[in-house]
């Protein structure tokens, strides 16, 4: 079965479900999370994602994102898809959301209401490569500085989540 997607309002009220491209190709708002783990010392892990991916193969972007199933709280989502993308799970917070919309090259679009949740962790990730090509940890200021030196390198939704929420993730 293909995946689905929650389809919402401008409130985050569901109003359907439907297939993941589908609605990517239709550019339909739908339920989204993405999460962003930091280390003792304040950095972020940063995912590569992986070459295989349907779009923004090889770019950097936080620690995981994915979409919610239908049931599943957003801690409860982004704890399911932290594990399976980066082999880890640790408690996690929902500090705010909000929508965005990023049309990518191939024809698809991610039009998204997106709920932003932090967590920490010390250790190296047991990456599923099917997911993850990579990650590192670096500091917000580093990031800053490295998206405004090389944005290219970067996911669409990642850029606008960082430069509209940088003093949010500062102070999570």
């Amino acid at each position: 079965m293909e995946e689905q997607v929650i389809l919402v309002d401008t409130n985050d009220q569901q109003i359907g479900l439907m297939e993941k491209i589908e609605a990517h190709e239709k550019a339909l708002l739908h339920r989204a999370f993405s999460v962003f783990i930091f280390n003792k010392k304040g950095e972020l892990m940063l995912q590569q994602r992986a070459a295989s991916k349907y779009h923004s193969p090889l770019l950097w972007t936080n620690t995981c994102c994915s979409h919610q199933r239908e049931g599943e709280s957003n801690i409860e989502a982004g704890k399911r898809r932290l594990q399976e993308e980066m082999g880890f799970t640790t408690e996690l917070k929902e500090v705010f959301s909000f929508m965005y919309k990023a049309p990518f090259d191939n024809g698809l679009t991610e039009h998204e209401f997106d709920h932003v949740m932090v967590g920490n962790y010390e250790e190296a990730p047991k990456l599923n490569k099917k997911e993850a090509e990579n990650y590192k940890w670096m500091t917000l200021e580093a990031v800053k500085a490295d998206i405004k030196n090389k944005p290219e390198i970067y996911t669409e939704w990642f850029k606008i989540i960082f430069d509209k929420s940088y003093e949010k993730l500062a102070n999570a």
